[in-house]
């Protein structure tokens, strides 16, 4: 119960007492003395609340949180915290596409003994060809483009051996690239040669990264 519902009923109780002991026989002066005193008391409870009397509020008091606290810094738990989780975490499919099959091969034909670092970044200079002027406009022209890719023969890609953990990895990579579902650093090389050999045309590229066993330009 609230201090101003409290002071209510105190004085309707000291106005009855009051009433009360007006009607009453007995001697004058306790008489009057007993209403001089409730009139007293009445008079003191009837006295208004100063200002900065605390008083309780029977409401809720919701304090914003600062905006930092606010925004969640935790990383998802099912969020890959690698480049070999993501891969393992691709969703095998049944049938791929000519497309996403010449990335696929382009990258178990050049890399496939390579870590995935090496591997998604051959991907990534055949994704990055077929988004250039300067190439075929697609995955399979980019790959069987006259001269470019050792392992193609007159305009003829191989074909993988797809029940190995390889062609799987190479399938995995190629739609991690495609997708660009992960950061590479060679993400805009166009070229790329084995570090064992030194062409003509490297001398007028700007060197990109150094992965494994290729060297990546501009």
């Amino acid at each position: 119960m609230s201090r101003k519902t409290n002071r209510a009923a105190a004085i309707a109780a000291a106005a009855m007492m009051f009433f009360t002991l007006a009607s009453t026989d007995g001697s004058g002066a306790f008489a009057q003395e007993t209403v001089q005193t409730s009139a007293a008391a009445m008079a003191e409870m009837s006295e208004p609340v100063e200002a900065d009397t605390p008083r309780f509020v029977a409401s809720e008091v919701v304090q914003p949180l600062p905006e930092a606290a606010t925004q969640s810094t935790q990383v998802p738990a099912d969020a890959p915290l690698t480049l070999g989780e993501l891969v393992t975490d691709m969703p095998a499919e049944a049938e791929l596409s000519r497309d996403m099959r010449c990335l696929a091969q382009a990258i178990y034909f050049e890399a496939r003994g390579e870590p995935l670092e090496g591997q998604l970044a051959v991907g990534r200079v055949v994704v990055n060809r077929a988004e250039s002027d300067a190439f075929p406009d697609d995955y399979c022209g980019v790959v069987t483009q006259r001269a470019q890719f050792s392992f193609v023969r007159g305009g003829y890609i191989p074909e993988p051996d797809t029940a190995s953990g390889a062609w799987k990895r190479a399938v995995a990579v190629a739609k991690i690239a495609h997708q660009e579902l992960w950061d590479s650093p060679v993400k805009d090389a166009l070229f790329f040669h084995a570090t064992y050999v030194k062409p003509s045309w490297a001398r007028k590229k700007v060197a990109r990264a150094t992965l494994a066993r290729h060297v990546f330009y501009r």
